[in-house]
């Protein structure tokens, strides 16, 4: 079965061919010198990038892969969450291959996808905790299957890859802030600045980080002129110990939250013993060695996708659809995109005959 993946929910074009589980080829087009003249992403300059590139991107996936379009099976796209104007283009243009081809159309969650996309680089196993970490998500999910997703606890505000950018650029870093900020931190004092553990003291599963994020802000006015460093900050190099210490003190807050709603939600599913790490932040090296510690000490099991793959991509989504549609999962042409802030419906339809091979 060969799945084409395609992915538009953001600043990122890109599309990835799987055959039976197995990667063929990936393209992408990045956006990030578009929207790092705005410090973040514009949308409406987003979807104008997708609609531009979709068609070339397409092209020269299938030449590289040596397919012609008649040989699609299933045409997967990133259905939602993420910007409308965006998800647009990509559902769009999936809706027309799978009319033209004859192809099945699967419209993916992105956000399961990110989850699934462990199971790219070793076998997945069910049930199994899922952590999501992305700059628009923090979830908690119980996984049952590549089609059965429980939401155990969610962020209320501010997602912790969006509290790491915010902070970021507070502190001056070069956008994105993510990568950079991880990279300073590996050389700072995590205990130099007492920043607080956002949303602790309660016996939620659910994550606050914007407390957090005024903290950092109220730290930062508060360094002495004298200090200070100059900005932007586009190296690690040469970075003062001062901006070093707040980023290691910043990503031990996050990091340690995180890892403590994760082993509370694992303390009340106690048939769980493995952990799904993914999304954007989670290619995060702290984040990343923390999960291992962690798991290791409980015994359990540890999946991540490598750091590559953890960030927006059209391979995870190929790999869900073609989960997906090898239980029988399909999509009509009525297949809505949906935006961030909106439900995924649960309007998956089910052909009667044996899951494909």
């Amino acid at each position: 079965m060969l799945c084409l993946g395609i992915e538009s929910s953001c600043d990122e074009t890109a599309l990835a061919l799987v055959r039976d589980g197995a990667l063929l080829s990936s393209v992408l087009a990045s956006q990030v010198d578009v929207h790092a003249l705005f410090g973040g992403v514009v949308p409406e300059l987003a979807s104008r990038e997708h609609y531009r590139c979709m068609g070339p991107l397409f092209d020269t996936l299938m030449a590289r892969a040596g397919c012609a379009v008649t040989d699609l099976d299933v045409v997967a796209v990133s259905r939602g969450p993420g910007l409308l104007g965006s998800l647009l283009v990509g559902v769009a243009f999936a809706k027309g291959l799978a009319l033209a081809t004859g192809a099945r159309l699967v419209g993916v969650n992105h956000l399961h996808a990110h989850l699934l996309a462990a199971g790219l680089e070793q076998p997945l196993s069910f049930p199994a905790l899922g952590l999501l970490v992305s700059g628009g998500h923090t979830h908690l999910y119980r996984m049952e299957g590549p089609d059965s997703f429980q939401t155990l606890g969610r962020t209320l505000d501010d997602a912790a890859g969006e509290a790491f950018d915010k902070a970021g650029k507070l502190m001056g870093l070069a956008y994105p802030a993510g990568r950079l900020m991880d990279e300073l931190a590996r050389d700072g004092d995590p205990a130099a600045v007492p920043f607080p553990l956002p949303y602790l003291r309660n016996d939620s599963l659910d994550f606050s980080f914007s407390g957090l994020k005024t903290a950092a802000a109220a730290y930062l006015d508060g360094i002495p002129p004298a200090e200070r460093w100059p900005r932007p900050v586009t190296t690690a190099q040469g970075a003062p110990r001062i901006l070093r210490d707040c980023c290691a003190s910043y990503t031990r807050a996050i990091v340690e939250t995180l890892l403590r709603k994760v082993e509370r939600a694992l303390e009340r599913q106690p048939d769980l013993s493995t952990l799904i790490l993914a999304g954007g932040v989670a290619a995060n090296s702290h984040l990343r060695s923390g999960a291992e510690a962690l798991m290791r000490r409980r015994g359990g099991r540890l999946l991540m996708p490598s750091p590559a793959l953890c960030t927006d991509n059209a391979v995870m989504v190929a790999h869900a659809g073609w989960l997906l549609a090898r239980e029988g999962a399909h999509h009509d042409l009525a297949l809505q995109a949906v935006p961030r802030g909106r439900p995924i419906p649960a309007d998956m339809l089910y052909a009667r005959e044996s899951p494909a091979p």
